[in-house]
């Protein structure tokens, strides 16, 4: 089974940015979507952002969209999210996944795999 590693968390002030990073542990990461998914305090978790196996196309939750970005690196089998404009809203452990069979993208069921979370924590 795939090992996902997340890193990149930490604390900022509203307004400021962050870029988390995360890292698949097989060789088949290139054949795979890929994934962020958040889970605020108390809530449970949500879609943030997905990407397609060659990186071409890339789905967003309306709460990040404009903010945030999704990108990959299939040579290195790493996907990151960089995220700009935090808001208090967005503090939350986030998740990186893998999408693991043919149904809808921003339901975590249809992710198998999943790394172990990153805080991030905006602070107002």
């Amino acid at each position: 089974q795939v090992q996902l590693v997340e890193s990149g968390g930490g604390l900022v002030q509203t307004g400021g940015s962050l870029r988390l990073s995360c890292a698949a542990s097989e060789r088949t990461f290139s054949s795979y979507m890929m994934g962020w998914f958040r889970q605020p305090p108390g809530k449970e978790r949500e879609f943030v952002a997905a990407i397609g196996a060659s990186g071409r196309n890339t789905y967003y939750a309306d709460s990040v969209k404009g903010r945030f970005t999704i990108s990959r690196d299939n040579a290195k089998s790493t996907v990151a999210l960089q995220m700009n404009s935090l808001k208090p809203d967005d503090t939350a452990v986030y998740y990186c996944a893998r999408k693991e069979n043919n149904g809808i993208y921003y339901y975590p069921s249809n992710f198998g795999s999943w790394g172990q979370g990153t805080q991030v924590t905006v602070s107002s």
